[in-house]
Protein backbone atom coordinates (compact mmCIF):
# COMPACT_ATOMS: atom_id res chain seq x y z
CA UNK A 1 0.00 0.00 0.00
CA UNK A 2 1.12 3.20 -0.53
CA UNK A 3 1.96 5.45 2.32
CA UNK A 4 -0.19 8.37 3.28
CA UNK A 5 -0.04 10.61 6.11
CA UNK A 6 -3.22 11.79 5.80
CA UNK A 7 -6.43 9.77 5.86
CA UNK A 8 -9.56 11.29 3.90
CA UNK A 9 -13.06 10.81 5.42
CA UNK A 10 -15.95 10.56 3.89
CA UNK A 11 -19.46 10.91 5.10
CA UNK A 12 -21.65 8.77 3.83
CA UNK A 13 -25.21 9.33 4.07
CA UNK A 14 -27.26 6.41 2.82
CA UNK A 15 -29.59 3.95 3.82
CA UNK A 16 -28.83 0.46 5.41
CA UNK A 17 -30.37 -2.91 4.45
CA UNK A 18 -29.35 -5.68 6.33
CA UNK A 19 -29.52 -8.09 3.14
CA UNK A 20 -29.06 -7.06 -0.38
CA UNK A 21 -25.86 -4.98 -1.82
CA UNK A 22 -26.59 -1.37 -1.76
CA UNK A 23 -26.58 2.07 -0.42
CA UNK A 24 -24.39 1.88 2.79
CA UNK A 25 -23.29 -1.97 2.43
CA UNK A 26 -22.12 -1.15 -0.84
CA UNK A 27 -20.21 2.42 -0.03
CA UNK A 28 -19.03 1.63 3.34
CA UNK A 29 -16.77 -1.41 1.89
CA UNK A 30 -15.45 0.18 -1.23
CA UNK A 31 -14.58 3.23 0.11
CA UNK A 32 -13.31 1.83 3.13
CA UNK A 33 -11.25 -0.52 0.75
CA UNK A 34 -9.48 2.19 -1.64
CA UNK A 35 -8.14 3.52 2.02
CA UNK A 36 -10.69 6.20 2.71
CA UNK A 37 -12.04 6.23 6.65
CA UNK A 38 -15.94 6.19 6.04
CA UNK A 39 -18.52 8.19 8.67
CA UNK A 40 -22.01 6.79 8.52
CA UNK A 41 -25.09 8.74 8.88
CA UNK A 42 -28.05 6.04 8.32
CA UNK A 43 -31.92 7.59 7.15
CA UNK A 44 -33.36 4.17 7.94
CA UNK A 45 -32.69 0.34 8.91
CA UNK A 46 -34.06 -2.09 6.31
CA UNK A 47 -34.32 -5.90 6.56
CA UNK A 48 -33.30 -5.52 2.16
CA UNK A 49 -33.48 -3.35 -0.02
CA UNK A 50 -36.96 -2.83 -1.80
CA UNK A 51 -35.92 -3.68 -5.58
CA UNK A 52 -38.02 -6.78 -6.73
CA UNK A 53 -38.25 -7.48 -2.83
CA UNK A 54 -41.21 -7.97 -1.15
CA UNK A 55 -42.08 -8.07 2.49
CA UNK A 56 -39.08 -5.80 3.45
CA UNK A 57 -39.09 -4.04 7.16
CA UNK A 58 -38.24 -0.46 7.29
CA UNK A 59 -37.10 1.57 10.52
CA UNK A 60 -37.35 5.33 9.33
CA UNK A 61 -34.48 6.79 11.16
CA UNK A 62 -35.22 11.02 10.61
CA UNK A 63 -35.56 11.48 13.85
CA UNK A 64 -32.21 10.37 14.49
CA UNK A 65 -30.32 12.00 11.75
CA UNK A 66 -30.37 15.44 13.68
CA UNK A 67 -28.92 14.53 17.46
CA UNK A 68 -26.06 12.46 14.85
CA UNK A 69 -25.02 15.50 13.62
CA UNK A 70 -25.05 17.71 16.46
CA UNK A 71 -22.88 14.91 17.95
CA UNK A 72 -20.68 15.20 15.63
CA UNK A 73 -20.64 18.57 15.38
CA UNK A 74 -19.73 18.91 18.93
CA UNK A 75 -16.67 16.73 18.18
CA UNK A 76 -15.05 19.14 15.43
CA UNK A 77 -15.26 16.08 13.12
CA UNK A 78 -14.46 17.28 9.34
CA UNK A 79 -14.75 15.35 6.24
CA UNK A 80 -12.93 15.64 3.15
CA UNK A 81 -16.48 14.57 1.30
CA UNK A 82 -20.23 14.47 1.93
CA UNK A 83 -21.93 11.99 -0.13
CA UNK A 84 -25.62 11.43 0.26
CA UNK A 85 -27.72 8.72 -1.28
CA UNK A 86 -31.22 7.22 -0.58
CA UNK A 87 -33.41 9.54 1.29
CA UNK A 88 -36.95 8.76 2.24
CA UNK A 89 -38.53 11.91 2.29
CA UNK A 90 -38.63 15.61 2.28
CA UNK A 91 -37.67 16.47 5.78
CA UNK A 92 -34.31 13.82 5.31
CA UNK A 93 -33.48 16.51 2.18
CA UNK A 94 -34.00 19.60 4.95
CA UNK A 95 -31.62 17.46 7.41
CA UNK A 96 -29.23 16.58 4.34
CA UNK A 97 -28.91 20.33 3.35
CA UNK A 98 -28.00 21.48 6.98
CA UNK A 99 -25.54 18.83 6.95
CA UNK A 100 -24.02 20.36 4.25
CA UNK A 101 -24.21 24.03 5.45
CA UNK A 102 -22.55 22.85 8.80
CA UNK A 103 -20.31 20.23 7.65
CA UNK A 104 -19.05 22.48 4.30
CA UNK A 105 -14.93 23.76 4.07
CA UNK A 106 -13.63 25.33 1.10
CA UNK A 107 -11.55 22.24 0.51
CA UNK A 108 -14.25 19.44 0.63
CA UNK A 109 -16.20 17.91 -2.07
CA UNK A 110 -20.23 17.23 -1.94
CA UNK A 111 -21.46 14.30 -4.23
CA UNK A 112 -25.48 13.59 -4.50
CA UNK A 113 -26.49 10.49 -6.23
CA UNK A 114 -30.34 11.79 -6.88
CA UNK A 115 -31.40 8.15 -5.85
CA UNK A 116 -35.47 8.12 -6.82
CA UNK A 117 -35.72 6.78 -10.22
CA UNK A 118 -34.79 4.25 -13.23
CA UNK A 119 -35.82 3.07 -16.31
CA UNK A 120 -38.24 5.75 -16.68
CA UNK A 121 -40.02 5.37 -13.41
CA UNK A 122 -40.11 7.26 -10.16
CA UNK A 123 -40.04 4.47 -7.33
CA UNK A 124 -42.59 3.88 -5.66
CA UNK A 125 -42.26 5.36 -2.21
CA UNK A 126 -41.89 8.86 -4.55
CA UNK A 127 -44.41 11.13 -5.50
CA UNK A 128 -43.79 13.48 -8.43
CA UNK A 129 -42.93 16.98 -5.81
CA UNK A 130 -39.97 14.73 -3.94
CA UNK A 131 -37.75 15.24 -7.42
CA UNK A 132 -38.79 19.22 -6.48
CA UNK A 133 -37.02 18.40 -3.29
CA UNK A 134 -34.50 16.23 -4.52
CA UNK A 135 -33.32 19.62 -7.42
CA UNK A 136 -33.20 21.83 -4.45
CA UNK A 137 -29.78 19.40 -2.65
CA UNK A 138 -28.53 19.35 -5.98
CA UNK A 139 -28.09 22.54 -6.45
CA UNK A 140 -25.91 22.67 -3.08
CA UNK A 141 -23.64 19.66 -4.22
CA UNK A 142 -20.02 19.63 -6.02
CA UNK A 143 -20.87 16.91 -8.36
CA UNK A 144 -24.07 15.30 -9.11
CA UNK A 145 -24.25 11.67 -10.55
CA UNK A 146 -27.83 11.22 -11.99
CA UNK A 147 -28.92 8.38 -14.20
CA UNK A 148 -30.88 9.28 -17.22
CA UNK A 149 -34.40 8.98 -15.63
CA UNK A 150 -33.55 11.35 -12.55
CA UNK A 151 -32.02 13.93 -14.52
CA UNK A 152 -35.21 14.37 -16.78
CA UNK A 153 -37.00 14.40 -13.40
CA UNK A 154 -34.34 17.04 -11.81
CA UNK A 155 -35.25 19.54 -14.94
CA UNK A 156 -38.67 18.73 -14.89
CA UNK A 157 -38.46 17.16 -18.50
CA UNK A 158 -40.26 13.92 -20.15
CA UNK A 159 -38.21 11.17 -19.94
CA UNK A 160 -36.63 9.84 -23.23
CA UNK A 161 -35.49 6.59 -24.12
CA UNK A 162 -32.34 5.27 -25.40
CA UNK A 163 -30.24 4.87 -28.20
CA UNK A 164 -29.34 8.70 -27.25
CA UNK A 165 -27.54 10.95 -29.31
CA UNK A 166 -24.31 13.48 -28.34
CA UNK A 167 -26.42 16.03 -28.69
CA UNK A 168 -29.20 15.18 -26.27
CA UNK A 169 -26.32 13.75 -23.82
CA UNK A 170 -24.51 16.92 -24.23
CA UNK A 171 -27.96 19.26 -23.67
CA UNK A 172 -29.01 17.22 -20.41
CA UNK A 173 -25.29 17.69 -19.24
CA UNK A 174 -25.49 21.15 -19.23
CA UNK A 175 -28.65 22.08 -18.53
CA UNK A 176 -28.04 19.73 -15.27
CA UNK A 177 -24.79 22.39 -14.69
CA UNK A 178 -27.34 24.86 -14.45
CA UNK A 179 -28.62 24.13 -11.14
CA UNK A 180 -25.72 24.69 -9.24
CA UNK A 181 -23.20 21.90 -8.90
CA UNK A 182 -19.60 22.02 -10.71
CA UNK A 183 -19.10 18.86 -12.33
CA UNK A 184 -21.83 16.52 -13.53
CA UNK A 185 -21.63 12.35 -14.10
CA UNK A 186 -24.85 10.79 -15.99
CA UNK A 187 -25.12 7.10 -15.94
CA UNK A 188 -26.89 4.58 -18.43
CA UNK A 189 -25.82 6.22 -21.52
CA UNK A 190 -25.59 4.55 -24.82
CA UNK A 191 -25.57 5.69 -28.87
CA UNK A 192 -25.41 1.92 -29.22
CA UNK A 193 -27.86 -0.80 -27.88
CA UNK A 194 -24.43 -2.87 -27.36
CA UNK A 195 -23.02 -0.61 -25.08
CA UNK A 196 -23.35 1.20 -21.67
CA UNK A 197 -21.72 3.75 -19.48
CA UNK A 198 -21.79 7.38 -19.01
CA UNK A 199 -20.83 10.72 -19.67
CA UNK A 200 -19.25 13.47 -17.70
CA UNK A 201 -19.41 17.74 -17.97
CA UNK A 202 -17.19 19.94 -16.55
CA UNK A 203 -18.30 23.68 -16.54
CA UNK A 204 -15.07 25.76 -15.45
CA UNK A 205 -13.68 23.79 -18.71
CA UNK A 206 -16.75 23.55 -20.78
CA UNK A 207 -15.35 19.85 -21.30
CA UNK A 208 -17.75 16.50 -22.28
CA UNK A 209 -16.56 13.12 -21.52
CA UNK A 210 -17.56 9.57 -21.97
CA UNK A 211 -16.60 5.68 -21.09
CA UNK A 212 -18.40 2.85 -22.22
CA UNK A 213 -18.58 -0.65 -22.19
CA UNK A 214 -20.09 -3.41 -23.49
CA UNK A 215 -23.61 -3.99 -22.34
CA UNK A 216 -24.08 -7.32 -20.46
CA UNK A 217 -27.76 -8.62 -20.26
CA UNK A 218 -30.30 -8.00 -17.22
CA UNK A 219 -31.27 -5.74 -14.95
CA UNK A 220 -29.27 -5.46 -11.50
CA UNK A 221 -29.87 -3.86 -8.04
CA UNK A 222 -27.38 -1.90 -6.24
CA UNK A 223 -24.90 -0.90 -9.66
CA UNK A 224 -25.53 2.93 -9.21
CA UNK A 225 -24.77 2.75 -5.61
CA UNK A 226 -21.30 0.79 -6.62
CA UNK A 227 -21.05 3.27 -9.52
CA UNK A 228 -21.07 6.32 -7.44
CA UNK A 229 -19.43 4.56 -4.53
CA UNK A 230 -16.14 3.47 -6.55
CA UNK A 231 -15.93 7.36 -8.35
CA UNK A 232 -15.98 9.54 -5.46
CA UNK A 233 -12.75 6.96 -4.21
CA UNK A 234 -11.33 7.62 -7.13
CA UNK A 235 -11.40 11.32 -6.95
CA UNK A 236 -10.21 11.30 -3.52
CA UNK A 237 -7.61 9.61 -4.60
CA UNK A 238 -6.40 12.56 -6.77
CA UNK A 239 -7.81 10.78 -10.03
CA UNK A 240 -9.50 13.80 -12.06
CA UNK A 241 -13.46 13.40 -13.41
CA UNK A 242 -12.77 11.42 -16.43
CA UNK A 243 -10.64 9.05 -14.94
CA UNK A 244 -12.44 8.76 -12.02
CA UNK A 245 -15.81 7.90 -14.01
CA UNK A 246 -13.48 5.09 -16.52
CA UNK A 247 -12.08 3.73 -13.40
CA UNK A 248 -15.97 3.64 -11.71
CA UNK A 249 -17.53 2.45 -15.10
CA UNK A 250 -14.94 -0.62 -15.36
CA UNK A 251 -15.58 -1.71 -11.93
CA UNK A 252 -19.03 -1.93 -12.31
CA UNK A 253 -18.91 -3.50 -15.28
CA UNK A 254 -16.90 -6.28 -13.43
CA UNK A 255 -18.97 -7.07 -10.92
CA UNK A 256 -21.66 -6.99 -12.96
CA UNK A 257 -20.43 -9.45 -15.26
CA UNK A 258 -18.71 -11.40 -12.65
CA UNK A 259 -22.60 -11.86 -10.81
CA UNK A 260 -23.97 -12.59 -14.88
CA UNK A 261 -21.56 -15.62 -14.90
CA UNK A 262 -21.84 -16.83 -11.69
CA UNK A 263 -25.96 -16.73 -12.33
CA UNK A 264 -26.88 -15.70 -8.78
CA UNK A 265 -30.06 -13.56 -7.65
CA UNK A 266 -29.86 -10.49 -9.43
CA UNK A 267 -32.11 -9.07 -7.26
CA UNK A 268 -29.88 -9.00 -4.04
CA UNK A 269 -27.23 -6.56 -5.75
CA UNK A 270 -23.71 -7.33 -7.70
CA UNK A 271 -20.85 -9.24 -6.65
CA UNK A 272 -18.34 -6.30 -6.42
CA UNK A 273 -16.40 -8.05 -3.72
CA UNK A 274 -14.03 -10.33 -5.66
CA UNK A 275 -13.45 -7.22 -8.09
CA UNK A 276 -12.43 -5.23 -5.35
CA UNK A 277 -8.20 -6.52 -5.85
CA UNK A 278 -8.63 -4.94 -9.71
CA UNK A 279 -9.89 -1.72 -8.40
CA UNK A 280 -7.13 -1.03 -5.82
CA UNK A 281 -4.97 -1.42 -8.65
CA UNK A 282 -6.42 0.82 -10.90
CA UNK A 283 -6.30 3.34 -8.19
CA UNK A 284 -2.58 2.52 -7.83
CA UNK A 285 -2.86 1.13 -4.36
CA UNK A 286 -1.15 -2.12 -4.62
Amino acid sequence: MKNKTYLKRVAAIHDLSGFGKCSLTVALPIISAAGIEVSALPTAVLSTHTGGIDGYTYRDLTEDMRPITKHWKSLDIRFDAIYSGFLGSFEQLDIVKEFFHQFRTDNNLILVDPVMADNGELYKIFTPDFAKGMRSLCEKADIIVPNLTEAALLLDEPYQPGPYTQAYIENTLKKLSKLGPKKIVLTGVYFKEDELGAATYETASNTTGYFFVKRIPGYYHGTGDVFASALLSALLNNFNLVESTAIAVRFTANSILRTYKAQTDYRFGVDFEQCIPDFLKELKLV
